[in-house]
């Protein structure tokens, strides 16, 4: 009878920094997650996409945020400035990755804007840059996560921002945007 070849063991492990695995992993997503939370207060788990995600250095990321319904990332990290990001491969092999470090967001009009925007996509509604120093990262095995395949990119987000327009953005960032659901303010626009 032949004898089954052994089965990777689910081991945690951590790293001070990315490798270029690491890197390349990241690059092959399409979704990834961010969580922040305030002193008080909810915390925020939030799915993003649309290649909005960059690998700057081997301590540094970014994504590009779009206005959405709230703003609870920018509130918290305004607040306590932590960020855990994670990635979960939804493919033949299994990995989950997470990123534990500091972050602050940018936006435009600031210093920094003009240098990392062009990383990005020209997406509609671009709202402010998350930028993130990591002090850790981890690896584990992700064989509860089911496999799913990539069918495409949802567009109701960019083809609502570009009928708002602008205007109607920065109008529709002024009334939903301003403030976490629990009333801490994002710095977004200062009243």
């Amino acid at each position: 009878m032949p004898r089954r070849p052994p089965r990777p063991r689910p081991v945690a492990r951590f790293y001070p920094e990315l490798s270029e695995g690491h890197k390349a992993f990241i690059a092959a997503q399409r979704l990834f997650f961010t969580a922040t939370a305030p002193r008080e207060g909810r915390i925020n788990l939030s799915p993003k996409g649309m290649d909005s995600f960059r690998c700057l250095d081997h301590r540094t990321v970014a994504y590009l945020d779009l206005t959405g319904s709230g703003n609870e990332t920018a509130a918290h990290l305004r607040e306590d400035g932590r960020l855990t990001v994670m990635f979960c491969s939804l493919g033949d092999e299994p990995l989950i990755l997470r990123l534990y470090g500091t972050a602050t967001v940018v936006r435009p009009g600031e210093a920094q804007w003009e240098e990392l925007v062009v990383r990005f996509p020209p997406l509609p509604g671009r709202r402010q840059i998350v930028l993130m120093h990591i002090e850790s990262l981890q690896t584990s095995c992700g064989f509860g996560v089911p496999m799913y395949e990539f069918k495409e990119e949802r567009r109701r987000l960019t083809e609502w921002a570009e009928r708002k327009g602008e205007e109607g953005l920065a109008d529709y960032r002024h009334k939903n945007n301003r403030a976490s659901i629990d009333g801490l303010p994002t710095g977004l626009t200062e009243d």
